[in-house]
């Protein structure tokens, strides 16, 4: 099994202004902002030897980030139970469908606790997708769970483009009542 190499020396020049705009668009406090990317650059200086190449360098320190992001809304919601995370809109498909994505552990950072939530959070998430009109549920499993380009679904589901995004944006609205109620 080939060794992958990661160059952590070129992670603030590559991927600081990278980590920090997606932060700030999620949690619009500068300050913490810069703490969690700085964290994430910790905890992927820890974890290097975990690094797989399974993915680029930069979706991997997302995929630490966001679990920053969510310990983050944790900690502040700890009282009420609840981790509120902001939804994604935009249109960077490697950040596409990334408040579902969340719901997969760091796999830096597993614990009991964390595997047992996110097997919850799992379910919950297909018991509320079932409750989705057909042609929304298809749309955010295909865009959102698949990743498929917005022109393969277009052409699936015979839809224009605006549409699907009229489309998912309601899946995701509803998604999310239905998590709030069913699994928080």
């Amino acid at each position: 099994m080939p060794i992958h190499q990661i160059d952590a020396n070129k992670w603030i020049d590559l991927y600081s202004d990278y980590l920090y705009n997606y932060t700030i668009s999620r949690i619009n406090d500068k300050i913490i902002a810069q703490d969690l990317v700085q964290d994430t650059f910790f905890a992927g200086l820890k974890s290097m030897k975990n690094f797989k190449g399974e993915a680029s360098e930069r979706t991997w320190l997302i995929s630490i980030l966001k679990r920053k992001i969510i310990d983050h809304y944790r900690k502040i919601n700890s009282n009420k139970g609840k981790a509120e995370v902001r939804i994604n809109y935009n249109s960077d498909t490697e950040s596409e469908g990334d408040w579902l994505e969340e719901r997969v552990s760091d796999p830096f950072d597993r614990t009991a606790e964390h595997i047992m939530e996110n097997t919850e959070l799992g379910d919950a998430i297909y018991q509320c997708l079932e409750k989705l009109p057909k042609k929304q549920a298809e749309a955010f499993k295909m865009k959102t769970i698949l990743g498929y380009e917005t022109e393969v679904i277009c052409n699936e589901l015979n839809i224009t483009a605006s549409n699907l995004w009229v489309i998912i944006h309601r899946a995701r609205t509803a998604m999310a009542s239905c998590l709030e109620k069913n699994w928080f």
